[in-house]
């Protein structure tokens, strides 16, 4: 198919509220992203997180270039990914503002690898930095599973995010 003279082709620009209400059409999970430089616990709430490899055991989560955090997690050169309940919106709430001390009030413990762990979190992973590429404003970073919490949460449910909301799964008959 081709225009003739007369056609024009749609307009295409992709302009960022409305690239922004597209995706908020896919669901998706919450974490927190953490690790410990210095005796000084880094976190932040992210969205972005996935599955990579089996073998080797890989994760990603992609964060903002201009990130407060990630610079110390990336000298920590290792981080956990702390996967919240439904119950724990409060927590994502918290992790997501800038300059506020982030851990005041939170339940957390030491992993293995000497991540931050939050209490009461459905999972959490320790991973160490296997990549990291830039894309467009953000970083893609990729991690090595070291270490994870088999201990399951019983029926608690994951913590979602769907049209700028918080949500959690329905019952499935």
């Amino acid at each position: 198919m081709s225009l003739s003279d007369t056609e024009t082709k749609a307009d295409t620009t992709i302009y960022p509220a409305s690239f922004r209400e597209a995706l908020g059409h896919f669901a998706s999970g919450i974490t927190i992203i953490t690790t410990q430089v210095d005796d000084e616990p880094i976190g932040f709430t992210c969205q972005s997180f996935y599955s990579v490899s089996m073998n080797p055991p890989l994760v990603s989560f992609s964060v903002k270039a201009s990130s407060f955090s990630y610079p110390k997690i990336r000298q920590a050169e290792r981080f956990a990914v702390n996967i919240l309940s439904s119950e724990q919106s409060h927590v994502s709430n918290q992790f997501a503002m800038r300059g506020a001390d982030k851990w005041q009030g939170i339940d957390w413990k030491l992993s293995p690898l000497g991540n931050p762990v939050i209490n009461d979190s459905l999972h959490w992973l320790e991973c160490e930095i296997h990549a990291e590429h830039p894309a467009g404003d953000h970083l893609i970073v990729i991690g090595e599973v070291k270490g994870l919490n088999l201990d399951v949460a019983g029926t608690a449910q994951p913590l979602l995010y769907f049209k700028g909301k918080y949500g959690d799964l329905a019952v499935i008959e």
